[in-house]
């Protein structure tokens, strides 16, 4: 993803980048993440907004958030400039970061993990837990993979 502003309308909500989280979680699950009758400015809108947390980061030795929806920004604390920012291993108190990284690392080898549960934590200190999250990899069309992405629909403050 090469714009690195906050979805508006003006930059179509980051289409392209949405459209690629969609294929490649369509790739890995079998489902879709928007129904399928939305174009990927459609979905984008949509998913910017909506009450799940949508977030992805890219491939750098030491990966930084590349997107989060208002959901997620909320949750974390953190404006658009400081989340894409953000390395996200920091997503993870240090004592926990082993265990996200064995996550991330079987979903490089995998695919995709569904139903995972962790604890995660806010710029501010603020914990939360989130449960029955969807991690996959984003893959482009030839099949190199770009990042991965994360998608929750519950959490619990702690």
């Amino acid at each position: 993803m090469t714009d690195l502003s906050i979805p508006s309308e003006e930059n179509q909500f980051l289409a392209d980048h949405i459209g690629l989280m969609r294929r490649s979680y369509r790739h890995w699950t079998g489902r879709d993440l928007t129904p399928v009758r939305m174009t990927d400015a459609e979905a984008a809108r949509y998913l910017f907004t909506a009450p799940l947390a949508l977030l992805s980061h890219d491939t750098q030795p030491d990966p930084v958030f590349n997107y989060a929806n208002r959901t997620a920004l909320s949750l974390f604390g953190m404006s658009w400039e400081e989340m894409t920012s953000c390395p996200s291993r920091l997503s993870a108190e240090q004592d926990l970061q082993p265990e996200r990284a064995r996550l991330l690392q079987d979903v490089a080898e995998q695919g995709y993990s569904e139903g995972y549960r962790g604890v995660r934590v806010g710029r501010h200190g603020r914990r939360f837990e989130i449960e029955q999250a969807i991690v996959w990899n984003l893959r482009d069309e030839r099949g190199l993979t770009l990042g991965q992405a994360a998608c929750f629909r519950h959490w619990t403050w702690l």
